[in-house]
């Protein structure tokens, strides 16, 4: 076959990843020799891909930060990420970031890379984050995600209690109309589909072990408002920060084939302590 038809049939290249290695200063070599995606393969014949070097965008810094890696090997890196910090860089947050932690990191390792990051986090929303070490292994991930082969568990404590101890919320999400960052289930908003379970519940709070089908920013936060149960100290969208100060939402665990050994990896993360202390009252 072409070597353009290898690349993206056998190697998992999308079109975009192809055109950044031919457009953008890599290279692709057939037993040693530049080649185009024109040339022919044959049995034997041994490729190479050569990547451009990465550039970062001059709002990314790097920054000393004590980061809590649980995973990383050359391709992959899972993060546990405290509440109270920002994902990546924003108007309101332009640094202090998990995003500027992993930045510096990579500079005092050597590590010739900028931040690709494939499962973001809320700033007060803890729990695990994967990250994609390189262009190559985003490309892979994003590709599994949009295929829901990257799968996420959380623990969400509610105000109240559901009427049913399992259940699946499918209703979809847009963006409020007076607001960037507010999200509403509308009518003409994307498809978003929660499922959960109830684990404990007392007369006041429930604690839900949530699973995505769907990755919409705010989801849990706005289905869990959206049914009149609000997440405790999630204050944009009615619940009380009289227990704790944050959204009480913790992605406990995670669940990903890895991008270059396709190998099923699973990690996992205790509840923090202010929502421990919420379940223990």
């Amino acid at each position: 076959m072409l070597l353009r038809e290898y690349l993206s049939q056998v190697g998992g290249f999308s079109r975009r990843i192809i055109k950044v290695v031919k457009f953008q200063g890599g290279s692709l070599l057939v037993n040693g020799e530049i080649a185009t995606v024109r040339r022919m393969l044959k049995v034997g014949d041994e490729v190479d891909v050569i990547f451009p070097v990465e550039t970062r965008g001059a709002f990314m810094k790097p920054e000393n930060m004590t980061l809590d890696i649980i995973y990383e090997d050359q391709d992959v890196m899972v993060i546990n990420k405290p509440a109270g910090i920002a994902t990546i860089p924003s108007l309101h947050h332009p640094s202090g970031t998990i995003a500027n932690g992993i930045l510096g990191y990579y500079e005092a390792k050597q590590i010739a890379y900028t931040v690709h990051i494939v499962t973001r986090l809320d700033r007060d929303t803890s729990g695990l984050l994967l990250i994609a070490k390189h262009r190559f292994s985003h490309s892979l991930l994003s590709s599994d995600q949009k295929q829901g082969k990257v799968n996420r568990r959380y623990f969400a404590i509610i105000e109240g209690g559901m009427s049913q101890v399992s259940g699946v919320i499918d209703a979809p999400i847009a963006r409020h109309p007076d607001s960037i960052i507010e999200r509403v289930v509308a009518d003409d908003g994307q498809r978003a589909v929660t499922h959960y379970h109830v684990e404990k519940e007392s007369e006041s709070h429930s604690l839900l072990d949530v699973k995505l089908e769907t990755g919409r920013t705010h989801q849990i936060r706005v289905h869990f408002s959206y049914l009149g149960f609000p997440l405790a100290g999630d204050d944009l969208y009615g619940g009380s920060k009289a227990h704790i100060n944050r959204q009480a939402l913790h992605c406990r665990s995670l669940t990903f084939t890895h991008p270059i050994s396709r190998k099923e990896l699973f990690f996992s993360s205790p509840i923090p302590e202010d929502m421990s202390n919420i379940i223990n009252k």
